[in-house]
Parts: structure tokens; sequence; C-alpha cells
């Protein structure tokens, strides 16, 4: 029997309900709260208006004098300049919530507005910020298993491009050095050039199931993953990459491990192909009591909107409760900064 059968948590309250655990008055609609404030506060005002014409010394003839003219015009003045008041300030916290709506983004969490006002708009901010952690966990929910599932294909398809094609290429290569032996010597150079090619469509293929799955990571640990990391972008693209690892932090989790790691290969990869920089520089260190990785590069910097590998690392910094950022000001390269705290360093 499913979730939806057994009445789970899958199934939406019926429509008027409260759920069980709400502070009791929160099934009471909000607007009806407001509007019954906004009738409260029209009526006061109204009422010291007329209070005020009671007791003062004013009066006003049928049909009105021009002289009246002026006295009814200032308290029609003073009422509504008081009217307005008093809404703006009781409404007040509406402007900061719609600012909060306007930029509220789920890869960035923490952004939550103070509960302040009066009741009725307490009562609605905390709702919203109720729901803003409701979407923040189901956001990281999601994507802890689409990243699961993401590396899962890659170690498959690591996998198969070592176990299968590299052994193809392997046994086509021996095949080589046997017909390169008996071949006479004016086919030699021939075959040399292919066996060559062969060869280095072998590395490429190992280089690329190394990035798929950084066995090194889970053999030889984060330091030697990341150092072999920096020296393959090197050799690559020819950037210098300089590396402060510090060895003495303390044991971490296997996923903050992979974080750190994927962090570190999408930033270093973003360097190599977009940054056009001439220096790169990798660190991992603690800094009061937190683990923090810096990916830093003198390049044209400039990258105003995250792109999918930037939000990609967003994500995944989320999966171990660490917070990304991403300072790349034009004209004076990029630094990416994640900082994880000492409570998340061992998440499972």
């Amino acid at each position: 029997m499913n979730d939806r059968a057994k009445g789970g948590t899958g199934d939406a309250p019926p429509a008027g309900t409260r759920r069980a655990g709400a502070p009791r008055g929160a099934s009471r609609p909000a607007a009806q709260g407001l509007f019954r404030r906004l009738v409260a506060i029209n009526g006061l005002v109204f009422a010291t208006g007329t209070l005020v014409l009671a007791l003062s010394p004013a009066t006003v003839s049928a049909p009105v004098v021009w002289a009246e003219v002026p006295v009814l015009l200032i308290g029609l003045a003073v009422m509504l300049g008081a009217n307005a008041l008093l809404l703006r300030r009781s409404l007040a916290p509406l402007d900061a919530l719609t600012t909060l709506m306007q930029r509220v983004d789920l890869l960035r969490t923490g952004d939550r507005l103070s509960d302040s006002g009066n009741s009725d708009l307490t009562h609605l901010i905390a709702t919203f910020n109720a729901m803003l952690d409701r979407l923040e966990a189901e956001r990281s929910a999601s994507s802890a298993h689409a990243l699961a599932a993401q590396e899962g294909e890659r170690q498959r398809i690591a996998r198969e491009l070592h176990d299968e094609i590299g052994q193809s290429l392997t046994v086509v290569l021996l095949g080589l050095k046997r017909v390169v032996d008996r071949a006479p010597a004016d086919l030699k150079e021939d075959l040399h050039g292919v066996q060559e090619t062969v060869r280095a469509s072998l590395d490429e293929v190992r280089q690329v199931a190394r990035r798929l799955r950084p066995g090194v990571l889970e053999d030889l640990g984060l330091h030697s993953a990341l150092s072999a990391l920096a020296t393959d972008v090197s050799r690559m693209s020819g950037i210098p990459v300089t590396r402060h690892l510090q060895p003495d932090h303390p044991a971490l989790g296997p996923d903050v491990e992979l974080v750190l790691y994927r962090i570190a290969q999408e930033s270093l990869t973003n360097i190599a192909r977009h940054a056009r920089a001439t220096r790169a520089e990798l660190s991992l260190a603690d800094e009061d009591g937190r683990l923090v990785l810096r990916i830093t590069d003198d390049g044209r910097g400039g990258a105003l909107q995250d792109g999918a590998g930037i939000r990609g690392m967003r994500e995944r910094a989320l999966l171990i409760g660490a917070r990304l950022t991403v300072d790349s000001p034009p004209g004076q390269g990029t630094r990416v900064s994640l900082v994880i705290p000492q409570e998340r360093r061992t998440a499972p």
C-alpha cells in the first residue's frame, strides 16, 4: 500500500484545515485579520475626527458658507494624513516581504525576513519563512538524489571506458606491436605513426575516465586527488596552478571530500576554458574552526550571472550545508570560496 492509500505525507490537507503542530489561530485567513486592522485604523481616525469636531467650537452651516470651507478642508487633510501615516506604518513589512520575494533564490539559503510588525503581518511573514524552509529542504533533497544518480552514472561510464574501450585499445596496441615487428622496413614508419595515435587515444580515454571517476580520491585521499587535479589542469591548459593544501585538518566524510573535489574540478576547468588567466591558486585550510577551499585566478573575471557550472557547484555545497561564494569583478579575476562549518565536516 502506497503513501497516498495510507494517508501519508504525500496527501495535501483539505482546504481550511489546520495542520498538526501548527500554532493556534494559524488557520485564520491572514487577509481577514488584515481587513479588520484596516477597518479599525480607519474607524479610529474618523471617530477621532468626529470627536474633535463635536468638542470644538467650529460649526457647519447648511448650506455651507465660504468661510467654513477652509476649516472643513483642513480637517479632511488632517484625517487623511493621519490615516495614511497609520496605514503606512502598519503595512511597512509588506514592502520588505515583496523585496525578499523578488530576490529569493533557493540556491542561496538563509535569506529570511524577521517576524516584525503587527500580529497579522507577523503571521504572514512567519508563514512565508516556513514556506522557504520547506522549499529549500525539498530542493536539497531532490538535488541530493539527482547528484547521487549523476555520480553513479559517471562511475558506470568510467568503468566502461576503462574496462571495455581501454582494454580494446590495449589489445590493438599489442597487435600493432606484433605487426610492426614483422613488417617490412618501408611500412614500419607508417605503422609507428598509427601506433602512437592509438596510444594517444588510450591516454585520452584514461584521462576522461579519471575525470569522471576520481579513483585517486578513493585510494589516496583528498590531498593527493587535489594535487593530481591541479597537475592535470596545468599540463592540459598551460596555466600554472599553485597549491596550498593544509595537511593536518580533521578527517572528512566521503560526501564532503567528493563535494570539495568536484567544486575544485569545476572551478579549475572554468579557469582553463574561459578565464584567460596566466596563473591560478588552489588552497585548502582551516580558518577559525571552518574548512575553507579557495580557487582564484588573475583572468578577466566578469561572471555576473551564474551559469550551469556555478549553479551545479551551489547545489553540491547545499548537500553538505556549506556556503559557496563567487566573486568575479570585471578585469580582476575570479575568487571561488567554499566554507564548511565544523559540524558539517563528517556529513554522511
